[in-house]
């Protein structure tokens, strides 16, 4: 089954809407012509009206960041719903604290985020929707999960999607990898089958260092 890579920007809070409006504009040649993945920027809120200005007509989408913390499986499921009922495509983060993968609980803590967003979803309102595998333990941190560690819990995410929503969801739904991706792990990490993107922070942040991850 293809599934279309993903390599989305999350730029949390950085950026003026100057440095955005710059960004923009080197990155957009840097990546003209490429369609083998898709291509999206997260911005935060403030920053939205000149993103999606400045890459109108182009091959780079724009998505909006969430800036709540310390949410729920409740509170992303009822916003898993509200997106989809708004014809918006919802990026779900899910991923282990450092502790809850040295206890082995990494299994049973991606089954139960899943299992919780997934709450009332159809199998043909499931479409759309991508998951982004984040470990806490390696955002911002500096530490990246192998490529191995990574497939493991891109399998387990999918085995669950399957077992809510049958295996044509789960063959088709994109699994994206986060968490300290970077234009010398992105090959290693991408190329996986199992791996279907890329949710990309600090190196999302220059356009050089993202146009190469796109390219990995």
């Amino acid at each position: 089954m293809s599934r279309k890579a993903l390599i989305a920007a999350n730029w949390k809070m950085f950026k003026t809407p100057a440095e955005a409006k710059a960004f923009v504009d080197a990155f957009l040649p840097l990546v003209a012509g490429h369609t083998r993945d898709e291509i999206a920027l997260f911005p935060s809120p403030v920053l939205l009206p000149t993103v999606i200005a400045a890459a109108k007509g182009s091959n780079v989408s724009v998505g909006a960041q969430n800036i709540h913390f310390a949410e729920t499986d409740e509170i992303v499921n009822k916003k898993l719903h509200t997106a989809l009922k708004h014809g918006v495509i919802p990026v779900v983060c899910v991923g282990e604290v450092l502790a809850e993968r040295e206890a082995g609980k990494t299994a049973e803590v991606l089954k139960t985020q899943i299992a919780g967003a997934f709450v009332g979803i159809t199998a043909e309102a499931a479409a759309p929707i991508v998951i982004a595998y984040e470990p806490v333990w390696a955002i911002g941190t500096g530490k990246t999960a192998t490529p191995e560690i990574a497939v493991d819990a891109h399998k387990i995410i999918r085995a669950e999607v399957a077992k809510l929503l049958g295996a044509s969801v789960a063959a088709n739904i994109r699994i994206l990898y986060g968490g300290s991706v970077k234009p010398d792990n992105a090959t290693s990490l991408i190329g996986q089958e199992e791996i279907d993107g890329a949710l990309v922070g600090g190196a999302s942040l220059k356009p050089d260092s993202f146009a190469a991850i796109v390219k990995y």
